[in-house]
């Protein structure tokens, strides 16, 4: 199962596990490289039945509701990146030796052989923020690019699609670089590391160990975080092509073969002549939007990597100016009184949360939803300090409150038991009861939404939407 050239593929079994958005592009793809499909899915409900009856007018074959048998004949296995390891589909490929690859994998077996390189971002927060950063740089420089992977343009898309690009910006979730086997990168971060997604992978190791495969056999830098020492074993571990570099990225003075701070200045110690002695500017602080510190880290780490593949200072700062962040993260929505009303939706885990804490002084934090199976004491102990008051909504909230009666007991707290369409409303309201001039209402609530929302963007609209409502 080489290269990927049409020959390799004719008449080969593969079976595909998932249905969804990377399951059929991986099914379409492989059927038109002459390959006998059969895609497996769990499900057995409208949408499945809809996107099979689409696959078997191709021709591939389509097993509903039976996810965990292997397919007689089964060569290879190209898996969705969220079907977990400890699956019964796989216990059974392991058995008969036959390979699983995620659909990261196959694209990038499948790539031509003038492929574009790719400089690749994962950690536990602020992957995609990074990456549409780093394509915003490349842009920037003239390079043809794209964000794809775990974001934006699909990779096999990516790969086989009639555009011809220089560089590719990858984000790569755990997930996904657990099924990715042979890739190796141009350059790569692992922006950071915190207990997230334990369920799929068994444990903090096997979690690590999972981002770590993002450095192996990378070509120019590993980039690492110095505040977090974790990032830096990973590369320590890693087994790269001779002459890589590890690249460490600070919101402090940078030392030699580092990117950090000076002065409101970002600065890079580690792609100039004489590291031990020069530093170039690549750009302000203030061209960071929003200059939150976290986000100042996000941008050093997509410089780094727009760096090693030999990108201008000019292109950084052009970048990082025209570049705007998704929704939902960090965003002002509007002050009223004085006080300042920011949604950050997406942090729904308490690394992202405590990040986003620390961008503000004086906070009524609006917090709760699903926990996951987090805890809450070493955030508040970290942020106690920033809080003026905390409004707690959703199904774990009592979670939070014990964690703020251990840590900060003197912080008032709202406990809103509402769940219905109003409760965002009611917790706003609650927030500006709490706030004075020159704080800031949060919206982070280090927690999933889905116990009371769609998703994150839902919940994030109606914190904007109740703010807008209180202005009026």
């Amino acid at each position: 199962m080489g290269s990927g050239k049409v020959t390799d593929w004719q008449g080969k079994n593969v079976t595909v596990a998932g249905l969804g958005v990377s399951g059929i592009p991986a099914a379409k793809v492989l059927h038109g490289l002459g390959a006998k499909v059969t895609v497996v899915n769990d499900g057995d409900d409208a949408r499945a039945r809809e996107q099979a009856a689409g696959l078997q007018e191709l021709g591939v074959t389509v097993r509903l509701g039976d996810g965990a048998t292997l397919p007689e004949g089964t060569e290879l296995i190209v898996t969705a990146p969220g079907w977990k390891p400890d699956k019964p589909l796989f216990t059974a490929a392991a058995a008969a030796g036959v390979p699983v690859w995620g659909d990261v994998e196959l694209a990038w077996r499948l790539r031509g052989p003038d492929a574009a390189p790719w400089l690749c971002v994962t950690g536990t927060n602020g992957k995609t923020t990074t990456t549409q950063m780093l394509a915003s740089i490349l842009k920037a420089a003239g390079l043809r690019t794209a964000a794809v992977g775990n974001i934006g343009v699909s990779l096999l898309d990516a790969v086989l699609g009639e555009e011809r690009y220089d560089v590719l910006a990858v984000e790569l979730s755990s997930y996904q670089l657990h099924w990715a086997p042979s890739l190796r990168a141009h350059s790569a971060t692992v922006l950071n590391l915190a207990p997230d997604h334990l369920d799929w992978h068994g444990s903090m190791d096997a979690y690590a160990k999972d981002k770590g495969r993002v450095y192996e056999g990378n070509r120019v830098a590993c980039v690492y975080n110095v505040a977090d020492k974790a990032t830096e074993d990973l590369v320590r571990e890693a087994d790269v092509e001779e002459g890589c570099r590890a690249v460490g990225f600070t919101l402090g003075a940078p030392g030699p073969s580092q990117l950090g701070v000076v002065d409101g200045i970002l600065v890079d110690r580690a792609f100039v002549e004489n590291r031990q002695k020069n530093a170039q500017e690549l750009a302000e602080v203030s061209d960071v939007n929003p200059p939150a510190p976290h986000n100042i880290a996000n941008a050093l780490a997509a410089a780094a990597l727009a760096r090693a593949f030999g990108v201008p200072a000019k292109a950084v700062r052009d970048g990082l100016r025209a570049f705007t962040p998704d929704a939902h993260r960090i965003a002002h929505v509007a002050d009223l009184d004085g006080v300042a009303y920011v949604d950050d939706s997406k942090a729904t885990n308490t690394h992202a949360a405590e990040a986003s804490l620390a961008a503000y002084e004086s906070i009524v934090w609006i917090a709760g939803g699903l926990a996951k199976g987090a805890t809450f004491d070493e955030l508040v102990t970290r942020s106690a300090k920033r809080l003026r008051g905390v409004v707690l909504i959703g199904a774990d909230r009592a979670l939070i409150r014990e964690a703020l009666a251990r840590h900060a007991p003197e912080v008032p707290v709202v406990d809103l038991e509402r769940t219905d369409t109003g409760a965002m409303l009611a917790a706003v309201q609650e927030a500006r009861g709490l706030a004075a001039e020159g704080d800031t209402v949060l919206l982070a609530p280090a927690c999933a939404s889905m116990d009371m929302f769609v998703n994150y963007n839902q919940r994030g609209d109606a914190f904007a939407q109740a703010v807008r409502e209180l202005g009026a």
